[in-house]
This record gives structure tokens, sequence and C-alpha cells, in this order.
């Protein structure tokens, strides 16, 4: 498709709390949709909110998903293809992973990402709990490329760049980010779709977190050259845009700059 409609959920989840969470998705889904959208984003960790102490008790094996399931309905009642955020899930070998399920419109997954940079810092041990996917997992839908990241994996350009190099359309970035950290999520998002001629879709969730602080909000999508195309602040809500990659091909034919990535830079040092 050249042109793709695209709807971001930005919500605040109640931590440990599934059910209200599946209730607030379905209310700001039915409040915010709009007719003709081929794709709806969810938030890193929504079903659960951002406390990593309770991601392996919180955590669902994928053939017997409850929230997989929630998922799976959510796409096909409403027809459209679903990054389905992340989620603590254990995999065929027992290994906890935050995991992006992608589903199709009939509700089937087509592919999951595990979350490739755990964030261990500050108090937080993110590692100390899930293991760290280790590829980057670039899905087609319908013909759109689009390249998955959550969270903490928007301070390594190397893996967005992976996905250019590999033919990436959209980048998106499903994240639970701190307001502490504000200037770096909206510089860093930013320079993701500017330095890869990229649409990028840069989508946290907002709220109080469990400690007292709070995330971020302010999801955001962004052209190739890092125009806003449109912004939400830190209520709860959505952030739509309908994107036109022709304009797109056109400019990286202008401007060739995957041509000239070298195959490797060696630092020399003196």
């Amino acid at each position: 498709m050249e042109k793709i409609k695209i709807l971001g959920i930005q919500l605040g989840s109640e931590i440990g709390e599934k059910e209200k969470n599946y209730k607030k998705v379905l209310k700001l889904v039915d409040e915010n949709f709009v007719q003709g959208t081929d794709l709806l984003i969810l938030p890193e960790v929504w079903n659960i909110g951002w406390e990593c102490s309770i991601f392996k008790k919180q955590a669902e094996k994928i053939e017997d998903s409850k929230t997989i399931k929630f998922l799976s309905e959510l796409a096909a009642e409403y027809k459209v293809n679903l990054l389905g955020g992340s989620l603590p899930l254990i995999d065929e070998n027992g290994i906890f992973h935050n995991t992006c399920p992608v589903l199709n419109r009939h509700g089937n997954i087509i592919c999951t990402y595990n979350k490739n940079h755990l964030f261990s810092y500050y108090g937080c041990g993110e590692g100390s709990y899930v293991e760290n996917g280790k590829n980057p997992v670039m899905v087609d839908l319908e013909g759109v490329k689009i390249g998955l990241t959550i969270c903490y994996d928007i301070r390594f350009p190397e893996i967005y760049r992976s996905y250019r190099k590999a033919g990436a359309d959209l980048l998106v970035n499903m994240a639970a980010w701190p307001f502490s950290r504000s200037i770096h999520w909206d510089t860093l998002t930013r320079a993701r779709a500017v330095e890869n001629q990229c649409f990028m879709v840069a989508l946290t969730q907002t709220g109080i977190l469990k400690d007292g602080s709070r995330n971020y909000g302010h999801s955001a999508i962004y052209d190739y050259s890092g125009n806003l195309l449109n912004e939400i602040t830190e209520k709860e809500g959505a952030v739509f845009a309908e994107i036109d990659f022709s304009e797109m091909y056109d400019f990286r034919e202008k401007c060739k700059i995957v041509d000239d990535i070298h195959d490797k830079y060696e630092v020399i040092k003196k």
C-alpha cells in the first residue's frame, strides 16, 4: 500500500490489573477509532503496566494467553492489523521475554518480536526478570515493511539502521517511557526517522507508576524528514495519521543516504 492509516493508543495502565487494562483499551479504541484504519498499535506492557518485579508472575504462555486472545478478538472486530505493544511471555523453552505480538486483520498471529535491549539502570532491573531477544524483526503487513522496537531499543541506532538497510518503510517504538527522560524520548524518536528516511511511530504509556513517578506520554508520529504529523500530550487517548509512502520513496531517490553507508567504520586511534 502507498497509503496507510495508523492509530496508536496511549493509556496509563493499572499495575498488575489485566482486566481493568483490557477494558481501558476497549474504551480508548472505541472512542478514537477512525474508519478505515489499517494499523492499530498499543504501548509496551500495557496489560500489566511498567513494574518489572511482577513480570514473571504475570507472564503468559503464548499458546493459551488470555491477553493474546483479547488482542486477537480486538483485531478481528475492528478488521485491523495490530501491533500488540508488548507483554511478558514465556516461550516454548520456558524462557521469559518482553514480547510484541503482531496480528493480522483476522486476529491471527503473524510473528513476535522479543525486546532486544533490556533496561536495568536507575533501580530498574528488567534484565533480571526477562531475557533479551537476539534479532530485529521486520514484518511485512500488506506490503508495508515495519521495523519493530520496544522502549530502550530507541537508544541503539544500529537496530534502526539495520531495518532501513533491509527495506523498512515504517519504524515503530512501543514504550513505557519515564517523564524524567522526556528530552531523550523527543530527540531520539525524531532522530530515528530523520537518519533513516522512514516514517516513525513513537508510542508510549502515560500515567502514574507504583513508585510515584510517571510515564511521559507525548506519543507522536513523524514523517521521513522528522516533521511532526500528530502528537498527544500526557492525557489518555490516541494519536492518528494517514501516511503517504510515495512522497518518502521520491525523497529517497533524490537523497540516497543508504548508498553512502560504509561497510564498516574502523576507528583509528592516535
